[in-house]
């Protein structure tokens, strides 16, 4: 018998696969039971719903990696760029933002933006206590670090149809002397 994280694992894996490749219209429960092989009425025992599917998913992707309390400036700009552009690299990917820019599926574009604003909460939270203690200037706005850092990542891969090596090295070059106090 599977264990209970594994059969979870597999369902995210396959949400994810489905809604990074077609958006979210092609996550659905048989979708997701096709992809992964894992039956139905295992799936339905843990969710509602494709709407319940994805937001476990999602938020599992969004959810920071805990920050080292000993972290030096420059590790937490390095976190905060890997974090921020996680729900699009690794979560909804760029079908997935496609839906949410175009609003083709309005259910997942409202599931969405809540998952991200308590994702963008959490950023800030970290860009506050840096602040705080001295890390990053004090005037610095933390929304809009986080909307530049993502903004460098879709430009990044819709100029070039891909994200390129030494991407994330680039942007912390251009952000270091930005945010460090």
């Amino acid at each position: 018998m599977a264990q209970r994280s594994d059969v979870d694992d597999g369902i995210a894996d396959a949400t994810l696969a489905l809604l990074r490749a077609k958006g979210p219209k092609a996550v659905t429960v048989e979708a997701v039971t096709a992809r992964s092989g894992i039956a139905k009425t295992t799936i339905y025992r843990r969710y509602r719903d494709r709407r319940d599917m994805l937001s476990a998913a999602l938020s599992r992707l969004t959810t920071p990696e805990p920050l080292a309390v000993d972290a030096q400036p420059e590790d937490r700009l390095r976190w905060l760029i890997q974090e921020a552009v996680k729900a699009i690299d690794a979560g909804i990917g760029f079908g997935g933002l496609a839906a949410l820019l175009t609003d083709d599926d309005p259910d997942f574009t409202k599931l969405f933006r809540r998952i991200l604003a308590r994702q963008r909460a959490e950023l800030e939270s970290v860009i506050a206590a840096a602040k705080a203690d001295g890390s990053f200037r004090a005037d610095l706005d933390g929304a809009t670090l986080v909307d530049a850092i993502v903004g460098a990542h879709i430009a990044e891969r819709a100029r070039t149809g891909r994200v390129a090596a030494g991407w994330e090295s680039r942007l912390f070059d251009l952000f270091w002397p930005i945010v460090h106090a």
